[in-house]
């Protein structure tokens, strides 16, 4: 398929309907152990008129009527202000019926921009930040080399709050391992308290080849949760959270689908996954139908 201009080359699962506009490449941080994403990308920042060459190629290929666009690649709160503001307004000038434009972004990246910086940028027109959280747990998000404390987690996530922006944190089943999965669980609920996001999307760990947590688990150094695990870390983040949030396993690699507006439907939420346990415990051979084809999760 022809591709009219250099677009991005992973957006969330939520923006798959969105006009991808690419302005920055790859990964300024492109550390964490269990991402294999980036990894043969030189990170980048493309010039303002770069991009805007690619949003005219996107006008006339999609027309004047588009209503979502993500900008990417991983994190482009690390441009200049400015600069970022100047796309955001020729993207808006190229599209006049947008309603949502997005943006993945760092929590530390957030917290070291000015808070004026970013109301500037929410003024511009980026109306949604999504953001790796993927543990709350100190200890954890060290060993996965996350770049960021809980405390750096929460000062990120308030202040892009503050600055009026839509929050979309994403929390990573499994990624305490066997070992560490309630404390991961834990950890994760008290951060997201902290926080209050609009948005709470949980993915499950999938260990991909050529990652520094593939190497572990090779190497005996990392158990992966078994799907028994998962699921009970799953009942515990649940039942600690305290928030505000919508809560959505809006991806194929999850076990189960978990979703609703929280704290309305957090006891229908808690119920169902203490009956999927209690199915599991009457009936072993019932995990089995949690699992999805290894294939598929893997997308």
């Amino acid at each position: 398929m022809f591709l009219p201009y250099d677009m991005p080359p992973y957006r969330p699962p939520s923006e798959a309907y969105s006009v991808l506009i690419r302005a920055t490449r790859g990964c300024p941080w492109n550390r964490c152990t269990f991402c294999g994403m980036y990894k043969e990308e030189r990170f980048e920042i493309k010039s303002v008129e770069e991009t805007k060459k690619d949003i005219d190629a996107a006008r006339a290929f999609y027309g004047p009527d588009v209503k979502r666009v993500f900008i990417g690649d991983s994190n482009s709160l690390v441009m200049k202000t400015r600069d970022l503001c100047e796309v955001l307004r020729y993207l808006y000038e190229q599209f006049p019926h947008i309603e949502r434009v997005t943006s993945y972004a760092r929590a530390r990246t957030v917290g070291r921009k000015k808070l004026e910086n970013l109301i500037a940028l929410r003024e511009a027109g980026l109306t949604r930040l999504h953001v790796g959280l993927e543990t709350g747990d100190a200890g954890l998000l060290a060993f996965i080399k996350k770049g960021a404390t809980p405390e750096q987690m929460i000062e990120g996530g308030q202040k892009a709050l503050k600055a009026g922006f839509e929050l979309s944190l994403y929390v990573l089943l499994g990624i305490g391992g066997e070992d560490h999965s309630q404390a991961h669980a834990l950890g994760t609920a008290e951060v997201l308290n902290a926080i209050d996001p609009d948005f709470i999307r949980v993915r499950t760990l999938v260990p991909y080849p050529g990652t520094p947590i593939f190497e572990q688990i090779s190497e005996g150094l990392f158990t992966p949760a078994s799907p028994r695990t998962i699921l009970t870390e799953t009942l515990t983040l649940v039942e600690n959270l305290k928030v505000h949030s919508e809560f959505l396993s809006d991806h194929i690699s999850n076990l189960v689908d978990l979703n609703g507006q929280l704290p309305g439907d957090q006891p229908k939420m808690v119920a169902a996954m203490r009956e999927i346990l209690g199915e599991i415990e009457e009936r072993p051979e019932l995990l089995e139908t949690y699992f999805k084809p290894r294939d598929y999760r893997c997308l």
